[in-house]
């Protein structure tokens, strides 16, 4: 079942590459939405353990995703469960069949795919709670051809990651109308290291730019249906 959240509409806006506590507060207190905990192999990998004990400290609204590169199923959720995670990203080469299983066991579940990859046109058969599209190096700081996005089926939600920062999301946003947003080396100091300011203009950058497709779609009532690729995610979830 999907977590209840109790805030208002807003861009979704998810941390990733959090690797102490002190940065996932942080995080928070600047108005993230969830965090990425990342236990493939990465300059920001953490253990099970470091990431179940930053979990305990995290608002109830906010969602601890743990970020997955071709493992096992059951692994991945083993290690979900283990952390308190109440999210898992898949970020490898997993099939379907993978995402459908974890959807079954853990509340979200977002399937990454790099931009250009021939699977994102049947991306509605993971059965995902959303979509990541990434650059074909995650974590490189690398944009993509944001036109790419336009491959992804009708009806998906859809997040936004690779190379972002408080420079260049707002117009990711404009250009793709997403879901989300994603961040993680456009935020830090060093890796696994993030920057307070960056942290904070980065999601003010996103908040601005949402709140400006808002006003260009005339959503002016509560419930009003927004263009391709905007929703209120904390209703859906």
């Amino acid at each position: 079942m999907a977590p209840e959240l109790d805030v208002g509409p807003h861009m979704f806006v998810k941390i990733c590459g959090i690797t102490s506590e002190d940065d996932a507060l942080l995080a928070v207190a600047m108005g993230a939405d969830a965090l990425g905990f990342v236990f493939a192999p990465s300059p920001r990998q953490v253990a099970p353990q470091v990431a179940a004990d930053i979990v305990k400290r995290l608002p109830p609204e906010v969602i601890a995703v743990g970020v997955f590169r071709d493992f096992a199923p059951q692994r991945v959720s083993d290690v979900a469960h283990a952390a308190g995670l109440r999210g898992v990203q898949l970020h490898g080469h997993e099939p379907p069949e993978d995402a459908q299983w974890l959807r079954a066991r853990v509340p979200v579940v977002i399937q990454a795919f790099a931009a250009g990859d021939a699977r994102v046109r049947q991306a509605a058969d993971y059965g995902a709670t959303a979509i990541l599209l990434d650059a074909p190096n995650p974590g490189s700081a690398q944009l993509f051809d944001w036109s790419l996005a336009a491959e992804v089926p009708a009806g998906q939600r859809v997040i936004i990651a690779g190379g972002l920062d408080q420079a260049n999301v707002g117009a990711a946003i404009a250009h793709t109308r997403p879901w989300g947003v994603d961040v993680s080396s456009g935020v830090e100091r060093s890796p696994g290291v993030k920057d307070p300011i960056k942290l904070r203009e980065f999601i003010r950058a996103a908040r601005a730019a949402f709140d400006a497709l808002e006003d260009e779609d005339g959503l002016d009532e509560p419930g009003a249906v927004p263009a391709p690729g905007l929703y209120d995610w904390q209703e859906d979830w």
